[in-house]
């Protein structure tokens, strides 16, 4: 399993390659930022300063989205990052958040999640694609790869995932919803022809190393917030009795909006309706042992990548417990002679 670490991109940006190269000392193989051009700096810039910092680590967005930016821009931005950095870079990708709704947008469709994939990936791979008529390509580009992971929740765009995506990105570590979402994943790809062991499946979610319960519930609780968000849109279009599972529905029923100036912080007071359970049940909270044994559990589903949101108040701690103790456990164990 590999891991990797979720940041925001929160002034001043040095903080934020900091725990970038912290992360890459202590064993993640990948560094995710929010992309939401409002609420936070601009991603991309502060890439390449993590690029430029490190030395191995993967970079890239958790997660943009085909409406803020034309999507040739997009792909031009990973292809020329993995020239000047020798293809560390990775593309999460959804339909849009708060990056569109702070701006009183909304959500793109699946179909044209489904275009800006294609070019996305076909630019950023160095290849020509057709788009708006016309053959494209970057003459200046060559050998740049480049990834394309799905963030999803409902069944059709779990759909879309199997269909195109280079791996999944699930938002919650519950057990039983990532059982069933990684079950409709690899259905759809068996379906369009595809391996479904190719798909990278990557489980995100807040990571608290502690033993203060109630602390480290309080720290996360905004994470069952941004969650209910998703849910909410699924739920308005499926109803809370279609196939979505009710451990993923049921807990919204008492929502009443949401501030995104709060969004994605430990101190977001729109979040009362998430209960104690869905906070343990969506993030990995605890002891060393306890969070090695949920991670253990999670592989056996087929997760290939944990990437823990450090949106809380005890980011190095965490950090150190996982490089020193939790991923050597979920690590492959070499021996030196046998």
């Amino acid at each position: 399993m590999d891991f990797g670490v979720v940041l925001q991109t929160n002034p001043p940006a040095a903080r934020t390659v900091q725990l970038a190269q912290l992360a890459e000392a202590h064993g993640f193989s990948h560094v995710w930022t929010f992309d939401s051009h409002l609420l936070w700096q601009e991603p991309y810039v502060v890439h390449s300063a993590i690029l430029n910092a490190t030395k191995r680590i993967t970079v890239g967005p958790f997660v943009t989205n085909p409406a803020t930016r034309d999507w040739t821009v997009t792909a031009s931005v990973f292809a020329t990052l993995n020239e000047m950095y020798g293809n560390r870079t990775i593309c999460g990708i959804g339909r849009g958040d708060s990056a569109v709704r702070v701006t009183n947008g909304k959500p793109t469709t699946l179909k044209e999640l489904r275009q800006a994939i294609h070019v996305i990936r076909e630019l950023g791979n160095s290849r020509p694609v057709e788009h708006n008529g016309a053959t494209l390509q970057f003459p200046w580009s060559r050998g740049s790869e480049l990834d394309v992971w799905v963030a999803a929740y409902g069944p059709l765009a779990l759909k879309l995932t199997g269909e195109v995506g280079d791996g999944f990105i699930l938002q919650l570590a519950d057990l039983d919803i990532a059982e069933w979402m990684i079950r409709v994943v690899k259905d759809a790809a068996a379906a369009a022809g595809r391996d479904p062991e190719s798909i990278a499946f990557c489980v995100a979610a807040p990571m608290y190393i502690g033993d203060d319960i109630d602390h480290m519930r309080d720290q996360c609780r905004w994470f069952g917030g941004m969650v209910g968000n998703h849910v909410a849109d699924i739920v308005a279009k499926y109803g809370a009795d279609g196939d979505v599972p009710a451990a993923l529905t049921d807990y919204i029923a008492g929502r009443e909006g949401y501030d995104y100036n709060s969004h994605g912080k430990s101190g977001n007071d729109h979040v009362d309706f998430v209960p104690d359970e869905i906070v343990d049940r969506f993030c990995i909270l605890g002891t060393a042992d306890q969070h090695i044994a949920k991670l253990e559990k999670l592989r056996e589903l087929g997760v290939t990548q944990f990437a823990g949101y450090l949106q809380h108040d005890n980011k190095e701690e965490t950090l150190r417990v996982y490089g020193e103790t939790v991923i050597p456990a979920l690590s492959d164990r070499i021996t030196a002679k046998r």
